[in-house]
């Protein structure tokens, strides 16, 4: 039941379903939306906001064992093509590519990944480990935390990957002072 009324949600926001729609169209592959478009979305319905209210950018990750920076810059641009007509910001990762520039930007080491589910495994926050991608007529959720704290607007520490209680902390009073109905536990 949560899968389906997760899945409802996320459609209500029209930029979602189209991402969904188009991404078989770059022909990436292991291409998932994930993350805050999808928890974001969540809780603006279960909230009563506008979908995608709050959404500063809506995240695709992929996976090419091309790791070259010229590969995953020729899809971005690819990408940004595709969407040009949406006015809203697009971000495409290599989930291949991750541990490349990881520590010089954050600080501390990511080791390499084998598939973007992996990438999302790591993301700071339980409710933000979901992603989603078109498989034919099917529409596959990818969430190893499963629903309640996106549907329970609780923000909770993700320990067992590259956990940074800094980035932790200011991603979590961001998005409280969009969402103040949150529940934020402690880094």
């Amino acid at each position: 039941m949560k899968r389906a009324e997760f899945l409802e949600a996320v459609r209500r926001n029209p930029f979602n379903t189209i991402l969904l729609d188009r991404l078989p169209a770059l022909a990436l592959p292991d291409c998932w939306l994930v993350s805050g478009a999808l928890f974001q979305t969540v809780w603006n319905t279960r909230t009563n906001r506008r979908p995608d209210l709050g959404i500063k950018d809506y995240d695709v990750f992929y996976f090419d064992p091309d790791t070259s920076w010229e590969a995953e810059d020729a899809a971005i641009r690819k990408t940004q093509e595709l969407f040009a007509d949406l006015g809203i910001a697009v971000e495409l990762r290599n989930q291949a590519r991750v541990h490349l520039w990881y520590e010089e930007k954050f600080g501390a080491p990511y080791p390499p990944l084998a598939r973007s589910t992996g990438g999302i495994d790591r993301f700071l926050m339980h409710n933000a480990q979901v992603g989603i991608r078109a498989n034919g007529d099917e529409t596959e959720v990818y969430a190893p935390r499963g629903f309640d704290d996106i549907f329970n607007l609780t923000v909770r520490p993700n320990r067992t990957a590259n956990f940074l209680p800094d980035k932790y902390r200011e991603k979590a009073l961001r998005w409280k002072e969009t969402w103040p109905e949150l529940t934020i536990l402690p880094a």
